[in-house]
């Protein structure tokens, strides 16, 4: 089962729907102990840093989020679900997140129309399961104003061009994370996620899993 973090945001359903459609099974929860127990975890996110932090917070749920990752359960972020797994984010001023992955998110740059929204080319930097099925240069679905600078670029999997090349996916042993929204990407971003699952089924290449 994968366990689809709650923490008061609202387009959650969106993502549960989608792993429903692909046959697999999923749950959302705000209990740290389902996220705990969970075969993989997904933390979706809208909005802004300081809103997600203070939720996970709220909830208690940023040492379940922990622990599991410290298990070796796979696990996706997806857009701010990414940017919270850095260390921190000059956001509102800076917010300090999850530091799972070293690294800050940044905003983007003076001169260009934010939010990054709709369609980009995504290009796949290393080869990775997620990618299974995915064209490399496929455009996939965003909507950001911030980006993640991770501090290895052996944690980069996918580039995207918006002003800047900016990292759009990332992947450090079992998480994952992806900048653009796979349940807004067509059939694209429906392997994305039925890619997930099976890693979640079938366990990630060279990781012990939990």
């Amino acid at each position: 089962m994968i366990a689809i973090v709650d923490y008061g945001a609202g387009n959650l359903r969106s993502v549960e729907k989608t792993l429903e459609r692909l046959g697999h099974q999923a749950y959302l929860t705000s209990e740290g102990a389902r996220i705990m127990d969970a075969d993989g975890v997904i933390l979706p996110g809208v909005g802004a840093a300081a809103g997600i932090m203070g939720g996970l917070r709220r909830h208690g749920l940023v040492e379940p989020i922990l622990e599991a990752i410290r298990r070796g359960t796979p696990f996706l972020g997806v857009c701010m679900g990414l940017q919270v797994l850095f260390t921190e984010s000059d956001e509102g001023g800076g917010e300090r997140c999850l530091d799972v992955i070293p690294g800050r998110v940044r905003r983007l740059p003076d001169g260009l129309k934010v939010p990054h929204m709709g369609w980009n080319d995504v290009r796949q930097t290393t080869p990775h399961p997620l990618w299974e099925g995915i064209p490399d240069h496929s455009y996939l679905y965003f909507v950001h104003s911030y980006y993640v600078d991770p501090e290895r670029r052996s944690t980069i999997i996918g580039e995207t061009e918006y002003g800047i090349p900016f990292t759009s996916a990332v992947a450090a042993g079992n998480v994952m994370g992806t900048q653009f929204h796979p349940e807004k990407s067509g059939e694209l971003g429906l392997k994305i996620y039925d890619n997930f699952a099976r890693l979640v089924k079938d366990g990630i290449p060279g990781n012990p899993g939990h």
